[in-house]
């Protein structure tokens, strides 16, 4: 029991320790956790700890993530993108298979072994990627786009990957034996059938998993739900994968297979929701064991007596993605930064191939020692992909904000409103105001956005709005009124700060992201400034106050008023606010909030303070 206990503290006190670090470095939490492993495997050797035993208890936390993956997966969001996933996140698994497949043969492997590498490496991480995608704001971009539908397809990949590498082992004295030895260990009921009667009994278990996510589940959970107790759904939800997971294994299947497609069936349910919140932190902290016992597990000396091989492979590797990745981005009109973002971000090996890599090993189709080599490939192109966000960053992205790579459209009109950026907030602009009668000049820098709006009969145009030039060529110095609906904080007030300096004819309407944003545009001179959430916080206490009683009319009175009101308090503080200091230590601007707050509690109020409901 003591030993247990050390062997928790130990991995927990890595991952709290190394995650963050590694998170607060722009590392990300996956690469935390591998170095967490690193770190540690001196200890878990000395404390005689089996690595490899605890990788095959982790690797429910990959059935967990497939299962959530599943879930997230409508039947109609998967038709919708069906053209990308099918199109660009296809080819992108099958050229790069075919080239790895390709030099591995010309290397002397057998076909079997290197259409298996070809596939492992084909994929990326998941993880790592969305991840950063995320934190740097890239995912609404060309190349993040793009990036996803590939990543979302390598996902689903796996599945097929983990049903097709079995039927690829390789039949060997070595191999054989062990085989031999496995089977007669765990003998399997489906040894006994034959071949007709193994398949009807595989499509028998996928029509339980399809037919009870369907229809038994919800009776099920209802009635969990009934006993009012957190934990037990939780317990349910967990009975349920873990369930899955045996029914397939009974049958000779993959776990992560059936709970995916259990994940897919249960995406549209109410429960669904319920579903992701409860097995979330299980998956994430399996996942975390099972990265940390990967990094646990690299062979240093391995690395040593390989070196050269070893980093060899890994840039030959993700050379010949990028370039994979390059061509299908040319192909698919990917063009300028997005296309480098595309091809960088997604170079690397991601996560599940250490999960095929054991799973290779274990059904006798890689040897032992060009696994190890591999994990090593994996593990050192996870380690160099925050490098190449690096180089993407501070090289690229600037030399293609100053010159892109498509030219931009020629304006052939001229319009007495421009409109910057053409997404959910320009887009619905520009509709009612065309619906209204009155033409508009439409910018935006996503190429393929553009392309789909022309489409639809949008007359847009592509370039960046940030730039003087195209400003001038959109007839700014005729124009009355622009509109700055693009996205980037930094950008839409250097937008502002241009057009209220070099045209102060123009009547600037600006999309504020937060308060501070919103001072910081008037500081810029912008004098008609929208929040893009107060609206619908207005309408959200208006339905608050007309739930507590209140006729419609009145609630729109007062949310009239505190509009009104906190407008005129916006205007003051705005005067007040400072972006050299912290709000938190500007004196004059937190006084004079207070003293505001407190007036309009005096003149907005409807219903008794609480001092005299406590008196009645």
């Amino acid at each position: 029991m003591t030993d247990f206990l050390i062997l928790t503290f130990v991995f927990l006190v890595a991952g709290v320790v190394a995650v963050p670090l590694a998170t607060r470095l722009g590392l990300g939490s996956v690469l935390g956790y591998l170095l967490a492993g690193i770190i540690i495997a001196p200890l878990l050797q000395a404390l005689g700890v089996d690595v490899a035993s605890l990788q095959h208890f982790a690797e429910f936390g990959v059935v967990l993530m497939l299962f959530l993956v599943g879930l997230e997966l409508e039947p109609e969001r998967l038709w919708r993108l069906r053209s990308q996933l099918l199109g660009l996140g296809g080819l992108q698994v099958v050229a790069t298979t075919a080239v790895v497949m390709a030099v591995a043969m010309a290397l002397g492997q057998d076909w079997r072994i290197a259409l298996t590498l070809g596939l492992i490496v084909s994929l990326s991480s998941t993880a790592i990627v969305l991840q950063t995608f995320n934190e740097k704001g890239l995912l609404r971009s060309d190349g993040g786009q793009a990036g996803f539908a590939v990543l979302l397809f390598q996902d689903i990949a796996v599945i097929p990957m983990l049903a097709l590498i079995p039927l690829l082992a390789i039949p060997g004295a070595g191999n054989a034996a062990a085989a031999i030895a496995d089977h007669a260990a765990t003998p399997s009921f489906m040894d006994s059938l034959e071949g007709w009667q193994r398949a009807l009994v595989t499509l028998a278990a996928v029509a339980i998993i399809v037919g009870g996510g369907r229809y038994l589940t919800r009776p099920l959970f209802r009635f969990v739900s009934m006993g009012r107790l957190r934990e037990m759904f939780t317990a349910t939800a967990l009975m349920l994968v873990v369930g899955i997971a045996l029914l397939m294994g009974f049958v000779g299947l993959s776990a992560a297979l059936g709970t995916f497609l259990a994940g897919v069936v249960l995406a549209n349910s109410e429960y669904r929701h319920e579903l992701e919140s409860d097995i979330d932190p299980f998956k994430g902290l399996l996942l975390g064991l099972f990265f940390i016992t990967v990094g646990a597990g690299v062979n240093f000396s391995l690395l040593a007596d390989n070196l050269v091989l070893i980093f060899g492979l890994t840039l030959a590797l993700m050379l010949v993605k990028m370039l994979v990745l390059g061509v299908l981005a040319y192909a698919f009109k990917v063009r300028g930064a997005d296309k480098w973002l595309f091809a960088l971000s997604l170079a690397q090996t991601g996560e599940f191939a250490f999960v095929l890599l054991t799973f290779t090993v274990a059904n006798h189709v890689l040897p032992q020692d060009l696994a190890s080599k591999m994990s090593l490939v994996v593990a050192l192109s996870m380690l160099l992909t925050p490098l190449l966000f690096i180089l993407f960053d501070r090289v690229i992205a600037p030399r293609y904000s100053a010159a892109q790579s498509r030219d931009p459209d020629t304006i052939d009109i001229e319009a007495p409103i421009i409109i910057a950026g053409h997404g959910r907030v320009g887009g619905i602009v520009n509709r009612m105001v065309r619906a209204a009668g009155y033409e508009t000049v439409v910018l935006d820098h996503s190429s393929s956005q553009l392309d789909m709006l022309r489409r639809f009969g949008f007359k847009v145009f592509f370039g960046d709005a940030t730039r003087p030039d195209l400003l001038h060529a959109a007839g700014i110095e005729q124009a009355r009124v622009l509109v700055v609906a693009i996205d980037g904080k930094e950008q839409i007030t250097e937008l502002v700060r241009y057009v209220t300096t070099h045209h102060p004819h123009v009547h600037v309407i600006a999309r504020a992201t937060d308060r501070n944003h919103v001072y910081e545009l008037w500081a810029a001179g912008s004098r008609d400034i929208i929040r893009e959430t107060f609206d619908s916080s207005l309408r959200i206490g208006r339905s608050v106050l007309e739930a507590f009683g209140l006729s419609r009319e009145l609630a729109e009175d007062h949310v009239d008023a505190f509009r009104e009101n906190d407008g005129r308090g916006m205007i003051e503080l705005a005067n007040l606010y400072r972006n050299d200091i912290p709000m938190v230590d500007n004196e004059p601007y937190i006084k004079r909030a207070r003293e505001l707050m407190e007036e309009e509690q005096r003149l907005l109020r409807i219903g008794p303070s609480p001092r005299e409901e406590a008196a009645e």
